[in-house]
Formats: structure tokens, C-alpha cells, sequence
């Protein structure tokens, strides 16, 4: 492992990578009921989902790991699976099944690895100058502070407010509440594994106080309570679904093709966002230039993740954010990741327990991992319009709208726009030119639809 990995070299051990998979899997293990619960809203059986959920996050997650010797993990995207779950659902007269909805997500998955192969996807993101890129980083911490705050139950959705203080008057707000002390408490410290350790220390204690009270103590009915049976037959009937692409004949070519570019963006630019994110956050991003080695790799996994993902009919498969607390338990290599997918692959078979693990024990992690990553907001220049308007709409739009693609939206168009009325259009590259009509038409996209 020494040999493959340069564990010496990236000044990390097998312990501490380990540590860092474990810490990385507990805090996505949701995406392991959560993603097939949305998809049975458009008719993918439950436990199937499942299935197939646990195995391409499995694969792709190993493959990341040895194939890039980068500690990020993959597992089929939220958002992308709820936009999936509207294009079956929202239009009925369509007469869309899920298993078409899936032939698009491979034929959006498709479309990035040939930008990958021919290098353009890398360029676009090498074009990127650093204000942007540090701000990225920033706003994907402000989105992952966000999530933990809401799956806490710190914050709430408001009536007539976007959002609102939460109700202090529950098991959950306890548990949370108890998990971020403990937490905080362990990283003052300087305790080794103190995300890791504050997740199993907030399990057991949700465990004991709903075992002494009764009452459940995550919006997850199974979380906090060891399962009557562990180990569960899988069933591969999703299998294959990606390879049915009826979509094209019913939408149309014309809206066939804007619903495929419609996902393929949004795919392209979250995992563009989470790249960049946690490359800062982990060193790999070169400061100067802001390139990183090994980032077709990267990128390539990825891509073809998207399109395995559709396959096996689990949605596209894409970089988690939550590699970050991974990273800051000190994963630096690639067995970080290959550890995430062999626990992803072995919940095949446990799945149930999996589900013991409540939201609220990994809330925290993600509230301190938010912390740690947005503190790259000093090194943001903004005392320039040009620089520090573009950085804070990426930084604030990505929780506000609850998409990292679209805090880069606003971050790309404000930027070129910026440098063409100040009179700098030659320091904007033709890549970022490109990139940012073509974000124009994504952010206008509904209404297109709408005309067509």
C-alpha cells in the first residue's frame, strides 16, 4: 500500500486513511436510503434502488481511489435524482417511465466523458481564475455548514421567510445539539479522528436516550435502533434500465436534447465545484496557477460514474462533498476512497445497518467541515468589484438556491460581465466566454422549455 499509494509522501498512514473512509462513509451513508427513496417517487422499486445505490458508489469510489490515488467519493447525486424523479413525474402526458428517465442521465453521462477524452471539461476548469476558484471552495463550505445546520434541525424552512430558527423542544434538536458539543469539544482538543469519533459518540448516546424514552430521535425511523436483521438478499432488477432511451421519441428531439444538456450542466459544474473545493482544502490545487495533477482523472471517473449510475439505474453517480470530512480527518490518498466504496459494496448485504447512524450524529461533522473550508474566504480579493462580487454570488447562491452549479453560474456570467464593462474582455479566456453563455442559457433554460 506504501508503494501504490505514497502514503509516506502525502505524510499520512494506513490508520489515518482508514479513519478517513469510515469518517467519509458514515457522513454520506444517508445517500443509501435517501436516493432510493426519491427515485420510488417516479416508480423505481425501493430495494433495488438500494442495491444499486450501494454498488455504483461502491465501484466508482474504489475506481477514484486507485485510479487517481485521490481520497474523493462517489455516490449517485442529490439533486440530479430529484430532477430526475420531476421529468418523470412532473409531465404525465409525456408518458415517461423511469427507465427512460435513466437513458437520459447515461446519455448526459455519455456526453461529459467524451469532454473529458478530449480534454475540453479540464481546460474549462484550468480557465478558472483563483478569486473564483477560492470562492467555489468557500460557497461549497457555506452548502455544507447549511446542510448540517438543517439536518440538525438548527434551521428550519420559514413561513414566509426562506428559512427559520428550529424548534428547540425535541429529541433530534438534543441529539444534534449533544453531537456538535462533542464535536467541537474534540476538535479544540486536537483529538485524532474527532469527526469520526463524534459521529459514534452521538450514535450511542441517541441510542440510549431513545431506548430510555421511546421516542425517535431522526426523521429515519430505523436510525438509533440496532435492526432485527442484518443481513439482506440484494437484487439487481434496476440493472441495465440506462440502456432505454424511448425519452428521445417522446420528448422530441429538440426538448430531448435541452433536457440532456439541462442534467449534463449540472452534473459537469457540481463536480467541477467539488473538485476544486476540496483540492484546495486538501493542498493539491497549486496556488500560483491553480492547476492540480491528476485532474483528467478525476474527471474521467467521474464522467463515466454519471453514465454507470444511469445504467444500473441509481441516477448519475458524482464527486460527494462530503469527501471534505474525510480529508480533514487527514485522507490524502486514494485508500481512503477504495475504504468508502468496500463499506458502500458490503452494505449490499447489511444494509440495515447502515440506517442506525441518525442524520443528527453526522450533522456536525458536516457544521465543522463547513467551518474549515469556508476560512479560504481571507484569501478572497475583495476589495476589487471585478473579483469580489462574482465571489460572493458563487459563495452565497450555491446554500441560498441549494445547488453548487448555480452559485457558479452566477460567479462565471457576473465575472465576464464585470471584465467586459470595465473594459478587460481580453483577460477573460475564450473557454470562460463560452462557458458563461453557456450558462446564460441554463439559468434562462425553463422558460426555453416553456416556448419549445
Amino acid at each position: 500500500m506504501e508503494a501504490f499509494f505514497k502514503l509516506r509522501e502525502r505524510r499520512t498512514t494506513v490508520g489515518m486513511e482508514l479513519g478517513a473512509g469510515l469518517t467519509t462513509f458514515m457522513v454520506m451513508a444517508y445517500i443509501i436510503f435517501v436516493n432510493p427513496s426519491i427515485l420510488s417517487s417516479a416508480g423505481v422499486p425501493f430495494g433495488p434502488a438500494l442495491v444499486a445505490t450501494c454498488v455504483v458508489a461502491g465501484i466508482m469510489s474504489i475506481a477514484m481511489g486507485l485510479f487517481t490515488n485521490y481520497p474523493y467519493a462517489l455516490a449517485p447525486g442529490m439533486g440530479i435524482n430529484s430532477a430526475l424523479v420531476a421529468l418523470v413525474v412532473s409531465r404525465p402526458e409525456l408518458g415517461l417511465t423511469w427507465q427512460e428517465g435513466m437513458g437520459v442521465i447515461f446519455l448526459e453521462g455519455l456526453l461529459i466523458t467524451i469532454l473529458v477524452l478530449t480534454g475540453l471539461r479540464e481546460a474549462i476548469m484550468d480557465a478558472i481564475p483563483m478569486s473564483l476558484k477560492r470562492a467555489i471552495s468557500v460557497g461549497i463550505g457555506m452548502f455544507i455548514l447549511f446542510i448540517g445546520l438543517n439536518n440538525a434541525g438548527f434551521i428550519k424552512s420559514g413561513i414566509g421567510t426562506l428559512t427559520a430558527l428550529g424548534t428547540y423542544d425535541s429529541m433530534p434538536i438534543l441529539v444534534s445539539a449533544v453531537g456538535l458539543l462533542l464535536t467541537i469539544l474534540l476538535m479544540a482538543r486536537k483529538v485524532k479522528g474527532a469527526l469520526l469519533w463524534g459521529i459514534l459518540g452521538t450514535t450511542v448516546f441517541a441510542m440510549v436516550l431513545r431506548a430510555v424514552t421511546g421516542n425517535p430521535v431522526s426523521v429515519v425511523e430505523s436510525a438509533a435502533v440496532l435492526p432485527s436483521t442484518i443481513v439482506s438478499a440484494p437484487s439487481f432488477e434496476t440493472f441495465g434500465a440506462g440502456l432505454n432511451f424511448g425519452a428521445i421519441g417522446k420528448l422530441g428531439i429538440i426538448s430531448a436534447i435541452l433536457t440532456v444538456f439541462s442534467f449534463m450542466l449540472s452534473d459537469f459544474f457540481d463536480t467541477m465545484g467539488t473538485v476544486v473545493g476540496i483540492g484546495s482544502q486538501g493542498g493539491w490545487v497549486d496556488e500560483k496557477t491553480g492547476t492540480m495533477p491528476r485532474l483528467r482523472e478525476v474527471l474521467l471517473v467521474d464522467s463515466v460514474a454519471a453514465m454507470a449510475g444511469g445504467l444500473v439505474g441509481a441516477s448519475s453517480a458524482t464527486t460527494y462533498i462530503e469527501s471534505a470530512a474525510g480529508v480533514e480527518e487527514g485522507g490524502r490518498t486514494g485508500l481512503t476512497s477504495v475504504v468508502v466504496g468496500i463499506l458502500f459494496l458490503l452494505c449490499v448485504f447489511i444494509s440495515p445497518l447502515a440506517g442506525v447512524v441518525p442524520q443528527e450524529a453526522t450533522a456536525a461533522a458536516l457544521i465543522v467541515v463547513g467551518f474549515l473550508m469556508v476560512q479560504q474566504i481571507k484569501d478572497i480579493p475583495f476589495g476589487t468589484i471585478e473579483d469580489g462580487l462574482p465571489a460572493l454570488f458563487t459563495i452565497m447562491m450555491m446554500p441560498f438556491s441549494w445547488a453548487i452549479t448555480n452559485g457558479i453560474a452566477w460567479g462565471f456570467v457576473a465575472y465576464v460581465f464585470l471584465k467586459l464593462v470595465l473594459g478587460k474582455a481580453r483577460e477573460v479566456s475564450g473557454l470562460l466566454w463560452i462557458t458563461s453563455l453557456a450558462f446564460v442559457l441554463y439559468l434562462i433554460l425553463p422558460a426555453i422549455e416553456k416556448l419549445v
